[in-house]
């Protein structure tokens, strides 16, 4: 019996630093997410007056305005320079991780966190 080795090429993307800027944006989004309505179940109320109008529709509202701001980060992308595109997902993520630490912080203070 003879036998036949096969080479199958597959091309793999190369990540850049971008895309894990933006792995970093699902992230902070996920964490304030979680913090925000973990305090809010503790009863902690939200500060930001435009989050408090997407929570009155629920977890789903607030989604939709991190949706949004990522939505508007991509419009505006295109507009940028290829070497300055970086830092719309910075700008995105960094509040909020802000956002997160805060809302933790505030559940450390009422016994939710130790």
């Amino acid at each position: 019996m003879r036998t036949r080795t096969v080479t199958l090429e597959i091309p793999v993307p190369q990540l850049t630093r971008e895309h894990g800027l933006w792995a970093l944006v699902a992230v902070a989004t996920a964490a304030d997410a979680l913090t925000t309505q973990v305090g809010l179940e503790a009863g902690l109320v939200e500060s930001n007056p435009l989050a408090r109008g997407a929570l009155a529709h629920g977890l789903s509202g607030f989604l939709a305005m991190k949706a949004g701001a990522v939505g508007v980060g991509l419009a505006v992308r295109p507009l940028l320079e290829r070497d300055h595109r970086s830092i719309i997902p910075v700008c995105l993520a960094v509040p909020w991780f802000g956002a997160a630490a805060i809302n933790m912080y505030a559940l450390a203070q009422i016994g939710v966190l130790a």
